[in-house]
């Protein structure tokens, strides 16, 4: 199927600021631990999906029915060998607080991006290990990447970053054996250059 963003794009940005429980829309990557090819693999160009990669993918779908402030879509989510790339929308829900608090080490803030990427990637490595019938098993990087969507240009890039990749793995900075022989990414703004470069479009 190919791309549209007439149909993948349902709304404008209403992002404002940097209070990461706000209205709008994130661009979310996680990578597997090591970046391990633990997820399946690319064959012409689709991603086949092993049980484990099959567990990440439910369980990003089951971070939306949990949560009334989020939103989630399949064509903004893919599983690829060794990492996931996904966008998170958040919702106004019920009445907003006056003042978020700035979320800290050890207090979690309720509805925020952290919280809801951390507790996704407990799921992932709870239902895993439950399927290796272990304890333990580290299954993703310690952190994960996010990038707040700004404006409507930036999301119908990153979305059709997303939406190819599988198709595009030979030129992914996370395939090491990539063509263009680049080094992994090791920030969000490398993901957001390779949306670019790969899309061939500015998203600013």
């Amino acid at each position: 199927m190919k791309y549209d963003p007439q149909i993948h794009h349902r709304r404008s940005i209403r992002l404002k600021g940097y209070d990461y429980t706000q209205a709008g829309a994130y661009f979310i990557t996680i990578c597997s631990h090591q970046r391990g090819h633990v997820f399946g693999e690319i064959v012409n160009g689709e991603m086949k999906l092993n049980t484990w990669g099959e567990t990440v993918r439910v369980e990003w779908f089951k971070t939306a029915a949990l949560r009334d402030n989020v939103e989630l879509h399949e064509e903004e989510f893919v599983v690829m060998p060794n990492h996931v790339h996904g966008i998170v929308w958040l919702n106004d829900v019920g009445t907003r607080r006056r003042r978020v608090p700035t979320e800290k080490f050890g207090k979690p803030v309720v509805g925020s991006i952290p919280t809801i990427i951390r507790a996704y990637k407990s799921a992932v490595t709870y239902a895993i290990n439950g399927l290796e019938k272990s304890r333990g098993g580290v299954i993703w990087q310690r952190n994960y990447y996010e990038h707040i969507i700004r404006n409507e240009k930036e999301l119908n890039t990153i979305a059709r970053y997303i939406y190819y990749n599988p198709f595009n793995w030979q030129l992914d900075r996370d395939n090491e054996n990539n063509t263009r022989n680049l080094s992994t990414p090791e920030t969000i703004e490398d993901y957001l250059l390779d949306a670019e470069e790969i899309m061939g479009v500015k998203t600013l």
